[in-house]
């Protein structure tokens, strides 16, 4: 046996099933941006590395993105991300947009990550901004978009959680309890590993960073604080526009989310599954008034967040949510090739019932009818077609019906009426 060459690690195949799925979460995401009114944008999948240098943080451009010099010796990265390309893409045309901006995207993005159950090197992710708006009703808007995915693929609000806390007010409670600003990026990236380590690990890693014990305690109390969110007036105003937005049960305050990357600077919020053992983040982002500024342009206010469909596909996968009959073909008729004779007539029966808008398969090769309509049944086509010898001569085309199995003969001039009706009655459609 020959040796297949294996895909590389830690990408994924799409097969038609798998296509599917993520086709369907495509449309799911793209209805619900748009109810909102976002609008579809894209970048590119190669981006200079200084782009990610600049505000994404050492660990993700050192250790997680894969970086290759071009011809020139410069170094590229494919995008480990898309808020940098984004803040790139407006700072390039600032003058010529009209603000607020509301875009959105779903695309293929790459890390270098370990692989395992729900994560990869390469993944699709969604990704959502508001720009120019500096508002706590804004924040609201990103936690309203990813509760609205949820509700519309079936997720309930005991199963799915958006949480949500303000750098702002994480750092002027660092400061209350002696945590110098010169320390608290580093604390951050404390909290941020507090829900990824065992409780042990957690503390030496803190120690490892430089905290001493009498700061971590006070960390572990201050994490420990559920209504501490009061104290803030933004993330006050942020509850009750998530409430105005009936979402509020989606969403909840916690203090231990406060996002990896360097460049959020107010709210930021993480979607993360709450029904199993371990919680698993979902989706992540906040507000980062100040990366526009650092790419060049002016300065913009900015909230937006990721979603990637890796995650999501296996939550949804244990719920029962994915849409089922993920292998079968788009098309409901199937033409069949009754002979060689009348294969090309099969064809140009194919054709005009495309041009009348259908969807349709067309068997390849004469064979067996039998063998044709249970091929029909494996592809999901709920009507098979024969044009044979007779049916041409009389200018009449033969319809089964595959669910009722019944046989018909219609003139060839009504057939496109005969198919509609069947399809609009058609329960499993």
């Amino acid at each position: 046996m020959k040796n297949i060459i294996n895909s590389v690690k830690g990408t994924r195949d799409f097969y038609p099933a798998e296509k599917a799925v993520n086709s369907w979460l495509y449309q799911m995401i793209r209805e619900v941006s748009e109810s909102f009114g976002y609008q579809e944008y894209d970048g590119p999948f190669l981006e200079p590395i200084d782009l990610y240098a600049a505000k994404s943080g050492e660990e993700l451009v050192k250790e997680q993105s894969f970086v290759f010099p071009d011809k020139n010796d410069n170094l590229i990265a494919l995008r480990p991300e898309l808020t940098p390309s984004l803040v790139r893409m407006i700072a390039q045309k600032q003058r010529q947009l009209f603000y607020p901006l509301r875009w959105w995207s779903f695309g293929p993005f790459w890390r270098y990550e370990s692989p395992q159950k729900g994560r990869g090197r390469e993944f699709f992710q969604w990704n959502a901004d508001l720009i120019g708006v500096e508002s706590s009703e804004a924040d609201a808007e990103m936690a309203a978009l990813m509760a609205s995915l949820f509700q519309k693929v079936g997720l309930r609000s005991d199963q799915v959680k958006v949480f949500v806390n303000n750098r702002r007010l994480m750092e002027q409670e660092l400061l209350a309890i002696g945590i110098p600003t010169d320390l608290q990026g580093t604390v951050f990236k404390i909290i941020d590993r507090r829900d990824k380590l065992t409780e042990e690990a957690w503390g030496a890693y803190a120690l490892e960073l430089g905290l001493d014990q009498s700061q971590f305690e006070s960390v572990q109390k201050l994490l420990s604080e559920e209504d501490l969110w009061k104290k803030s007036e933004e993330l006050t105003q942020f509850f009750k526009a998530v409430d105005a937005l009936g979402v509020s049960d989606y969403v909840a305050y916690s203090p231990r989310i406060i996002r990896g990357l360097d460049y959020y600077t107010g709210t930021v919020v993480e979607a993360q599954s709450i029904s199993a053992d371990i919680r698993r983040s979902i989706a992540g982002g906040g507000r980062y008034d100040n990366l526009l500024a650092d790419v060049g342009g002016d300065p913009l206010a900015g909230v937006g967040f990721a979603m990637g469909d890796m995650v999501l596909s296996v939550i949804l996968e244990e719920f029962g949510l994915l849409p089922e009959d993920r292998d079968t073909s788009p098309a409901r008729v199937m033409v069949t090739v009754f002979d060689q004779d009348s294969q090309l007539a099969s064809y140009q029966l194919s054709a005009e019932l495309r041009k009348a808008g259908l969807k349709v398969y067309s068997y390849p090769v004469p064979d067996k009818l039998g063998k044709q309509f249970r091929h029909a049944d494996r592809i999901g086509a709920r009507i098979a077609l024969v044009l044979g010898p007779d049916e041409i001569k009389s200018g009449e085309v033969a319809i089964k019906d595959l669910a009722s199995r019944e046989q018909k003969s219609i003139n060839r001039k009504e057939i496109v009426k005969v198919i509609l009706d069947l399809l609009e009655n058609d329960p499993s459609a």
